[in-house]
């Protein structure tokens, strides 16, 4: 049985992060992540906080009891990904410092930018009046 997300570490994760108009809070998989420019920096996954970190961050938080390489399938790492200690998660203030450097280094990405085929079909320009629809050729 896999364990569920707890209100707590809901509303400690909207308390940490940042107060920047370009966060975006979204659900991925039912969970709530931080995103910049398209780049996750942050998440829920059932009963874990997840940073995304530079190396040398990631090196000192997984110096920190409880750290560990997030795994969202055992075998499966996201290398960039951090689980948060979990006696971390009562120390806000200390967390926001660890959100504020995944947020950083997020919003140092390239935009991620990606849409579905059918989403670029939708925004793809429309053909000129007369003519063929497209992925049709004329009549001759």
């Amino acid at each position: 049985m896999t364990p569920k997300k707890s209100p707590e570490l809901i509303e400690t994760f909207r308390a940490v992060l940042p107060r920047d108009r370009r966060v975006q809070a979204k659900k991925l998989f039912g969970n709530p992540c931080g995103f910049v420019n398209g780049n996750m920096f942050t998440g829920v996954h059932e009963d874990q906080l997840i940073l995304r970190l530079p190396e040398l961050e990631r090196a000192r938080l997984l110096r920190i009891e409880g750290a560990a390489i997030f795994e969202p399938m055992k075998g499966r790492p996201m290398d960039e990904y951090v689980r948060v200690p979990p006696a971390m998660l009562a120390n806000r203030r200390q967390l926001r410092g660890w959100v504020k450097r995944a947020f950083d280094y997020a919003s140092s990405l390239p935009a991620s930018g990606k849409k579905s085929a059918s989403a670029s079909r939708l925004a793809s320009p429309l053909p000129p009046r007369g003519a063929p629809p497209r992925g049709r050729r004329p009549a001759s």
